[in-house]
Parts: C-alpha cells; structure tokens; sequence
C-alpha cells in the first residue's frame, strides 16, 4: 500500500482539476479549505464521492502527514500552516507543475500583469489557424490539467499564467515564453514590486525563446541557456523587432522594417491592444508561425468580453465596458489607448477593492485624457485623496448612479470608460458579474 498523500489545499477550479488529475493517476488524496462551503464542492463529491475534504480551516496535523502539498494560487506560500511544512522540506506545487511533468508536447505560456487573456486567446486563435491540434486555458478559461485531462491529441498548449501559478511552478519548459508588462498588482500578497516581478519572471526559467516588451525593463529576460530573444514595442521596430511604423498618414504593425497590416484595420481600437497584437505576432513569430494566418486573426478578432468592450453608442458618446481593468496598470493603458484614439475626452468610472494599489501613477493619464470621474467602492476615496483637484469628479452609490452621472457630464464625441482600476468585490460577484451590470445599465439608457 502506497505511504504517499498529496494533500490539496483549496477547493476552487484548480483544486477541482487536481483532485480529478491525481484521482485519475491513482494517487491518494485528500483536500482541505479554509471555508466552510467553497465553490465546487458540490461539483467535487459529485467526481470524486470517496475523496476525504476537511473544511473550515488549514489542518495542521494532516499537513505533517502529508508527502506532497497541491497548493491553489488562491493561497499565499508564507500562509504560516503552508510556511511550516516548506520549512519541513515538504514539496509545494500547483496545478501548472503537475501540468509540465506530465506534458509532452510544445508549451507557450504567457504571463504579465495586464493583457494575458487578449494575447492568449490571439496566439490561440492564430496557432489555431494555422493548423495546431492547439488548446489555451490555464489562469484564463480551462484549468492546464483539464485540458491535458480533456484533449489526448493536442499538439501545443497556450497558457496564460498568473504569478500566484508561477509560485509553486518549477519544471515548466516553455517553447516560447513572455511576460508582457508588469505594473504594480497584487500588493496586498507581495512584500514590493520586485518581489511581483521575480513571481513573474519564473516563466521564463527553462524555455527556448522568450518575448520581450522592449517599452518595459521589467519584461526583460536574463535566462543564460536562452535559444533566442524577441522584442515587441510600440515604438518603431528595431532589426529583428515587432513595432509601429508609419508612413505618410498611415501607421502600420511591423516587423523591423517590413509592414503587416494598417492600425486601421484591427477592429479594436487604442494602443494598449496595438501593442497586445504585436506582442501575439513575435510569439508566433518564436513558434514558427507564418505572417498569414496570424494576419488573418488580427483582422477579425473583436476583442474579450469585459476588455474595452464597446457597448454602444448613444448621443455621439460611445459606452465602453474596461470591467477586466482591475488594477492601476491595466486601467492607465485603457485610459491611454482610447483617450489618444478619440476625439473628446473620456468620463471614467473607477472603484472597488483597492488592493493596497498606489492610484498616484493613474493621475497623469486621467488628467491628460479625462473631463471627469466618477467614483465608486470602497477605494473610492483614496483615488479621489490621489487626483485631488486636477479633474472634476464625483461619488456614486451604485452601478446605475454612476452611469447616470456619466451620461449627464458626457458630451457628444466623449467616451464613457468603466476601467475600475480596482477588484469588485466590494458590490459584485466578480468582474464579470460588474461588466455585465455595467452593460445591462448602459443598454437601457
């Protein structure tokens, strides 16, 4: 009788798909949550009925027994129960590191703190046209053990990481491996940007070619057994290099100086996802993709739910739905991309779960681009003690008072933006469930 227990600490889609995973290798197993009724639950004693689940807390004399702790990105390394068995010299892993020891087949893993699910749904879409057996999931969509668990026959997987996965991850080997930007996040978790920052840059320990974005030092790769390194900025390209190139009147995606495609031609507007495709483009570029089926994708792609969504245009303004925008870095690239695409300005709505984020580096971009703000949530006070007196703003009590508010200040050729800058939280099930309120509001007006 086998002496090993791998013991799963959270029961969320990842626990899920561990428990299903090890479940499915004949490993013995129990899992543990800190809630009383985590979601899932149901779903888990449904797939797995004869599996022990101990709630309510972490099990310190459970945890001494086991040989392997299946660790969810939900839950933190230095938790003091978890910290204690590292010290033990208990191996702690996550989903993603089961998912590399038993995968076989070509790996792109992408990560950063912002535009992770629009550049891996591209990459997917685009290794998809170009005929891969291709699956994409991970921190977006399908848990990486589902999709190993779910499709025998794919011949590559896309996978957007998180660094909270990247934590417990260590065998990974990336054909192609990026981080697109880092900006503050997550500060409630991470000691400092640097400590983020080394979180991040895991992925690309053991891959073959990593993307860099050249506009952030942050995303630089140092890795000494790296194949190659590619660049993408949103600056004029370099020799080997994805970027912008105008000419005449026109501004082109390009390869050093070969142009691609017409800006004009993307159907979704703003810089940040100009650079969003760049980025996808020299990843394909790494896998070996041809420019064609990439092109093709790019020309067609509408965006993500929730993303800078156009909602609809009513009165001359247009209603955009940023809900996916929830930290500093990805709400400064929303308010940038669109504010230098239009013609008016932008009335921006911002708010919710603050995670100890520093709103002082929205205020350039809010002040160049904005006619007001509209605030909301519980840090809805601290980024209005950030902007001061520089642009008109205002408190809302709700979703509805804050887009009714908008749609009194906005002029004709403005953009409403919801880009919260923040989690939700603090009034809503999760960012979804704030975009979908958003546009339901918006669509009534």
């Amino acid at each position: 009788m086998s002496t090993e227990l791998h013991v799963i600490v959270g029961l969320g889609a990842t626990g899920l798909s561990c428990a299903r995973y090890l479940k499915n290798c004949g490993l013995p197993i129990t899992v543990m949550d800190t809630r009383e009724a985590p979601p899932y639950l149901e779903t888990f004693s449904r797939h797995c009925p004869d599996v022990p689940v101990v709630l309510g807390g972490l099990n310190d004399s459970l945890l001494e027994k086991a040989t392997r702790i299946i660790l969810s990105p939900g839950i933190a390394l230095r938790e003091p129960a978890i910290a204690k068995q590292v010290k033990r010299g208990v191996p702690v892993i996550g989903d993603v590191e089961l998912f590399a020891r038993a995968v076989n087949v070509p790996v792109i893993a992408i990560t950063g703190t912002n535009a992770k699910s629009t550049v891996t749904t591209l990459v997917g879409n685009m290794t998809e046209t170009a005929g891969y057996h291709v699956q994409a999931g991970g921190n977006l969509g399908v848990p990486a053990l589902d999709l190993l668990l779910n499709h025998p026959v794919a011949n590559l997987f896309v996978l957007e990481l998180s660094s909270f996965q990247l934590e417990t991850t260590y065998s990974l080997k990336p054909q192609v491996a990026t981080v697109l930007n880092v900006t503050a996040d997550h500060m409630d978790r991470y000691e400092d940007l640097v400590h983020y920052q080394r979180a991040k840059y895991r992925v690309y320990q053991n891959c073959q070619i990593a993307v860099c974005n050249r506009d952030d030092p942050l995303t630089e790769c140092y890795e000494k057994t790296l194949q190659k390194k590619l660049y993408f900025t949103s600056d004029m390209p370099g020799q080997s290099e994805f970027g912008l190139l105008t000419k005449g009147k026109e501004t082109y995606l390009a390869f050093a100086d070969t142009v691609l495609l017409p800006v004009n031609e993307l159907p979704v507007r703003g810089k940040h996802y100009q650079a969003n495709a760049l980025a996808s483009l020299a990843i394909g570029y790494g896998l070996g993709l041809p420019f064609e089926p990439m092109l093709k994708v790019l020309r067609e792609f509408k965006g993500l739910p929730h993303r800078c969504q156009l909602v609809r245009e009513r009165n001359g303004v247009r209603w955009y739905n940023d809900s996916k925008g929830t930290n500093v870095g990805a709400t400064q690239a929303a308010i940038e991309g669109l504010g230098s695409e239009i013609i008016g300005k932008l009335i921006v709505i911002l708010g919710g779960v603050g995670k100890n984020a520093d709103f002082q580096s929205l205020v350039p971009a809010i002040e160049k681009y904005s006619r007001h703000i509209v605030l909301i949530g519980e840090a809805a006070n601290d980024i209005a003690n950030a902007v001061g007196n520089r642009v008109p703003l205002s408190f809302a009590n709700s979703m509805d008072d804050a887009i009714q508010q908008a749609a009194v200040v906005a002029q004709p050729d403005d953009s409403v933006l919801l880009s919260p800058a923040c989690a939700s939280f603090d009034m809503f099930n999760n960012y979804e469930h704030r975009g979908r309120v958003f546009t339901e509001i918006v669509e009534k007006l």
